[in-house]
């Protein structure tokens, strides 16, 4: 099969040929149809954060696709049932936080794409337990970025407490953030979108923000406290000075809710602010099974839109390039080169026979 694979930090991915992965007791084999590009992903492959993958491996964790195998004991999954293959790629299920229903904070977690291989590729192997499902009516192309874009800014918000009327500041309007400004509607807030990018503030106002803050015209947080003050402000975009601004957007009692993962990771926060002001900052990783199912649930009814653009999966590394670049308006989803598994399986056999 198919598969990017990161070989060394920094390096290009290299598309290569791969075995056909088989599925373990209580896991299955997924032949996926649509991948989105999340900047975790580059993070991974540029082993940007203090715990690192293992190369070689395959990143990817907004997999979508169709079940072609079970592995044994599997009996909560049929073949021909369509998945995600999210971040919370296995937990323990037995920890506090697996049993008080915060299973992504859970230790002895694996992660989709990082800790084990990932959906860039034609197949991938999941546990059983962890893949969720996506209802009918929910296309591959618009699952694959719920499944990490969505489910993650979703769940900030939740944690955040927001209350109808609030004030929500999305600082980031790109993969993550176009979906949280929806998400931010849909628990009834007023929504400021912040980005530095014209196109992604026309498109901050396209998807019903109240307001778009210019943040290369001047101080963002100033912008903000003209207006009034944000009530609550989600941080999306991977830069530590941007948690700054956003914690001088709060007006009283705000919450700093941080979601980004900078490389360079250490945000100054004034105490005495803070204190007097009752600030409280959150952080927010990812979602459950539970918040996912929400997800695609809300997307189901027409209540969130996805904005996405197609790459072949052949162009990882320019798709990579124009992420880091601030050249793609929201998601870049990869589609799947078309194979069958027993395509595969008997090119597999053929190329053993032929080492003999």
């Amino acid at each position: 099969m198919k598969a990017a694979v990161v070989h060394q930090f920094g390096q290009p991915l290299v598309v290569e040929d791969r075995p056909l992965p088989a599925p373990g007791a209580g896991q299955v084999l997924v032949r996926i149809e649509a991948s989105g590009l999340c900047h975790t992903d580059i993070h991974a492959a540029r082993g940007d954060w203090p715990v690192k993958s293992t190369p070689p491996f395959v990143p990817g964790h907004e997999g979508v696709g169709i079940i072609e195998e079970l592995g044994d004991g599997v009996t909560n999954r049929q073949i021909g049932d369509r998945v995600a293959l999210p971040w919370l790629g296995h937990a323990c299920g037995h920890c506090r936080y697996c049993v008080e229903g915060r299973e992504t904070l859970c230790e002895q977690q694996q992660n989709t794409g990082y800790s084990i291989d990932g959906a860039f590729g034609q197949f991938a192997v999941a546990d059983a337990d962890y893949v969720v499902p996506v209802p009918a009516g929910v296309a591959p192309e618009d699952a694959a970025p719920l499944t990490c874009a969505g489910v993650t800014t979703y769940k900030a918000l939740k944690v955040a407490g927001i209350t109808p009327s609030e004030t929500v500041a999305v600082f980031g309007v790109g993969g993550l953030g176009h979906l949280a400004l929806q998400y931010a509607r849909v628990f009834g807030a007023q929504v400021i979108g912040v980005d530095v990018e014209p196109a992604k503030l026309q498109l901050a106002r396209d998807l019903g923000a109240d307001r778009a803050v210019d943040a290369s015209s001047g101080d963002a947080a100033a912008q903000i406290q003209e207006l009034g003050g944000a009530d609550v402000a989600v941080v999306l975009a991977a830069s530590a000075s941007v948690f700054e601004q956003a914690f001088a957007s709060l007006k009283r009692g705000g919450r700093l809710v941080c979601v980004a993962l900078p490389a360079d990771g250490t945000m100054s926060i004034p105490i005495f602010d803070t204190v007097l002001k009752g600030i409280s900052i959150i952080g927010s990783i990812v979602g459950t099974r539970q918040d996912l199912a929400e997800v695609f649930a809300l997307h189901a009814a027409g209540r969130t839109r996805v904005v996405s653009v197609r790459r072949p999966l052949a162009d990882v590394n320019e798709a990579m390039a124009d992420v880091l670049a601030g050249r793609v308006p929201a998601r870049i989803v990869f589609d799947m080169p078309p194979v069958q598994r027993e395509q595969i399986v008997a090119e597999d056999e053929s190329t053993q026979a032929g080492t003999r």
